[in-house]
């Protein structure tokens, strides 16, 4: 009988068997981690994609609003003195929409105005019936204009005050700019349209003047600016009061006309938090109302907010029926 032999173990074969199973585990735990950060990666675009999408469909649903921008059906200025109001041919203020008498409206001197129910018009003021003469309110009062309904609450009038004018601005449901509204068109959103941005505060009380597309110029409050760097290369643009901190950007760029709205878009941006960090999100520019109805009275961008920059983000030119 041939005795018994205990084997020894190589200890280079050992090592080589450790090493290959620790490299096993290592290449585990690294497709672990890299399957990992992919499925977060996936997330966050979709998160992204989804928020995006979102805001999209609220600002379509804005737009489309029975009372939206593209529910205008007109602008008329008016004169101091006394004007018949509704949609019949003799009508001093002749409307698009609505009863064929609507109305006596008057604009005092002093600025006040005053409207008389035409007899039989159905009217309500502020959603309350109007069954005699009563004072109207401007946009440019505290509390906001004064409602005035017609055909059933399809039709609204309401004052608007640019400059020293006063202007009667008529809506209605059933307007053709509305129900032939065609849509939106945007670029693809990216996050490189995502960008960080600094909050630069001016004295307090500063404005800037802002011209208007019906050719006034208003000083509007301009808490400050917001600097950015996109590609290496720093911009600048004024910022308007937005309203509960936020800052609201009348801004033009190298797509107007070539792409986007010809005279320029704009972009809502959240307060900036303490440290002056403000985040721009230029996927959600967009067109002023004026892109979608003759009736509107829409802000320009002010020279300093003209980019040598094409911003191939956001809303681009609407297609439809002006």
């Amino acid at each position: 009988m041939v005795p018994a032999r205990t084997m020894k173990a190589d200890p280079v074969v050992i090592a080589l068997a450790m090493l290959v199973a620790t490299a096993g585990c290592d290449r585990g735990a690294q497709q672990q981690a890299d399957q990992a950060e992919a499925a977060a990666r996936a997330a966050a675009e979709q998160a992204f994609a989804t928020k995006q999408r979102q805001w999209r469909e609220e600002r379509v649903a804005g737009l489309t609003r029975a009372d939206g921008w593209t529910s205008l059906v007109g602008l008329h200025w008016i004169t101091p003195g006394p004007h018949f109001v509704g949609s019949s041919p003799g009508s001093g203020i002749r409307l698009a929409a609505g009863p064929d008498e609507l109305g006596l409206l008057t604009l005092e001197r002093d600025g006040g105005l005053r409207l008389v129910p035409a007899s039989g018009a159905q009217l309500t003021l502020d959603d309350a019936p109007l069954d005699g003469p009563a004072a109207l309110a401007s946009d440019a009062d505290q509390a906001g204009p004064s409602r005035i309904g017609f055909d059933e609450g399809k039709g609204v009038a309401t004052v608007i005050k640019r400059g020293e004018r006063y202007a009667l601005r008529v809506r209605h449901a059933e307007a053709p700019t509305r129900s032939g509204f065609a849509g939106l068109d945007y670029w693809p959103a990216s996050r490189d349209w995502v960008v960080q941005a600094r909050f630069v505060a001016h004295p307090p009380g500063r404005t800037i003047p802002i011209a208007n597309i019906i050719g006034t110029i208003d000083e509007t409050p301009n808490p400050g600016a917001v600097e950015f760097t996109h590609q290496g290369t720093p911009y600048r643009l004024e910022a308007l009061d937005g309203g509960d901190g936020s800052l609201f950007l009348v801004f033009a760029d190298r797509t107007n006309g070539r792409g986007s709205y010809g005279a320029g878009r704009f972009l809502d941006a959240p307060a900036p938090d303490a440290q002056g960090r403000v985040e721009l999100d230029f996927n959600r520019s967009y067109n002023p109302p004026c892109a979608f109805t003759a009736f509107a009275t829409c802000p320009l961008p002010p020279p300093q907010n003209r980019l040598d920059l094409a911003i191939d983000a956001g809303e681009k030119a609407y297609a439809g029926r002006h």
